[in-house]
């Protein structure tokens, strides 16, 4: 099980991972993707989904049309972790961000 970040670990992570944000109430990140329709929205999540796969983390998602909303959290560490960033990096390299 991957251990959660300590404050400092999350700060400076934040401070590199461009678009995405803290859920306010929740130890989680966030980011809406917009993309220019949905057969490119779910392109994106069929890659995001194979990375995922892969590192067997899952994320919370919503598509609607060309916009993706995605949350990670870590569930069995009760927050955000080195995986979260790692899927959000990937997801950023994914999307052209």
């Amino acid at each position: 099980m991957a251990g959660k970040l300590s404050a400092d670990e999350r700060k400076k992570a934040m401070g590199n991972l461009r678009g995405w944000s803290d859920v306010a109430g929740r130890d989680a990140i966030a980011r809406t993707f917009t993309f220019k329709d949905f057969n490119e929205a779910f392109g994106f999540m069929t890659r995001a989904a194979l990375v995922a796969e892969r590192s067997d983390h899952h994320p919370e998602w919503r598509n609607v049309y060309k916009t993706v909303e995605v949350v990670l959290s870590t569930h069995d560490a009760g927050g955000v972790t080195a995986k979260d960033i790692a899927l959000a990096e990937a997801m950023n390299k994914i999307a052209g961000a």
